[in-house]
């Protein structure tokens, strides 16, 4: 039950120029499923990634940390990309590796690449072994089915508990030509930063230098999916990808260039978007919930105060209830981590509602507008630090009787 997320419409998501997606049923989880994406690459594409910062890693996120290195320190490009769902090829030792290097070499044998040319990305349960043969005998059928207008596919592709597919695209105008911006994203439950669960591909047509794109990807990732989450749990196998086929000359060479921040800002607005998608669909969720925290002394204190917020299983169930026990937010605030916070200066909002001010409940505040406000399907809660010019902005969801179903039942 997604908050106020439509579906999205195969004609208004944008192909990108030098970029073809096709998707196979290869039974990875289930039959008659689409379970497995293929995307290709046209020659000289640059590719930029971020990861899971998990320790336990899945291997494919260890063999795209190792082949973006690899293609970068040798002037090849990356040419194509791997997601099956249904498994996520972590926790599975040496063999999971192994199978992620042997499905990886299969593509590239298709499609007349070298292996390291290949990113190959996984999602689904954890700990059991990804079924390679049913993976290999899938990708023929992907290749076969690759063409440009095939985004919304792919998002469909690449889902587990995703009740819907996640994708977008943005067009802009630089120097009088059309550049456009695509990406599909996945992830329901186990989103927090570093990343949040979730695989997340966007392109552009633009050309982009490959050490410029990669701060792109790093400014908009901090902006979006590192400002979420579901339940606070750090997935093993996030990975977001930020492709620039370079079929469209805008003329940026670097951060100075005149058309950088118009296509970084198309970028981040783009990441934003899916960000929230995730969140609009977590795993049970019935509230979108937006925590914004202002006036600190750093960006990192209000985004401790944020999470303390966000994370808290007692304030996340009273959204769900439509309860406004309040002072469970106000608790979070408190062991958020500010050791020198003043309490007595502090403010609390619901909307525009005032809760708490000087160090205690607001006198004018009255329960039937908490109330009014927890009943809504998306809401603002916004605290005011009052020490400083910094913001945070968190987005989460609350957490309901279905996300425990959901997860209870997830293997089944």
């Amino acid at each position: 039950m997604a908050v106020n997320l439509p579906a999205p419409v195969a004609s208004e998501l944008k192909p990108v120029a030098g970029l073809e997606l096709g998707y196979a049923m290869a039974a990875i989880k289930k039959e008659n499923r689409k379970d497995l994406l293929v995307v290709r690459l046209s020659e000289g594409a640059a590719v930029a990634g971020v990861f899971t910062k998990n320790r336990f890693c899945a291997a494919p996120v260890q063999i795209c940390r190792d082949n973006l290195a690899k293609v970068k320190a040798s002037g090849k490009s990356i040419r194509a990309l791997m997601v099956n769902t249904g498994n996520a090829n972590a926790g599975t030792g040496e063999s999971g590796y192994r199978d992620a290097v042997n499905t990886s070499k299969a593509l590239a044998d298709l499609l007349g690449i070298a292996p390291e040319q290949v990113l190959p990305f996984s999602t689904g349960v954890i700990l059991e072994p990804l079924p390679a043969d049913r993976l290999i005998a899938g990708l023929p059928a992907a290749v076969a089915d690759l063409k440009a207008d095939n985004w919304l596919n792919a998002a469909e592709a690449i889902m587990t508990t995703d009740t819907t597919p996640k994708a977008a695209s943005r067009t802009l105008q630089l120097d009088g030509k059309t550049v456009t911006v695509t990406g599909i994203c996945k992830g329901a439950g186990m989103i927090h930063p570093n990343m949040a669960t979730m695989l997340g591909f966007m392109a552009t047509d633009a050309a982009v230098p490959q050490d410029v794109l990669e701060g792109m990807l790093e400014y908009a990732v901090n902006k979006s999916f590192n400002c979420i989450t579901v339940d606070g749990d750090t997935s093993t196998n996030d990975s977001l990808i930020l492709m620039a086929t370079g079929k469209v000359d805008a003329g940026i060479t670097g951060t100075a260039s005149a058309n950088y921040q118009a296509l970084q800002d198309a970028v981040t607005s783009l990441a934003q978007e899916l960000a929230q998608k995730i969140i609009r669909d977590g795993e049970g969720a019935s509230k979108f919930i937006t925590i914004t925290v202002e006036q600190g002394k750093t960006e990192e204190e209000c985004r401790k105060v944020a999470y303390a917020i966000a994370h808290s299983p007692l304030v996340k169930t009273a959204f769900f209830a439509s309860d406004p026990n309040l002072g469970r937010i106000l608790a979070a605030i408190g062991y958020a981590g500010v050791e020198d916070l003043d309490v007595g200066k502090l403010e609390l909002y619901l909307d525009d509602v005032l809760v708490a001010k000087d160090g205690g409940r607001n006198p004018a505040y009255r329960e039937e507008d908490g109330q009014r406000v927890m009943g809504k399907p998306e809401i603002l809660v916004r605290v005011v630090l009052a020490r400083g010019d910094a913001t945070a902005t968190v987005w989460t969801c609350d957490l309901s009787h279905d996300y425990v179903s959901i997860n209870a039942d997830y293997r089944s």
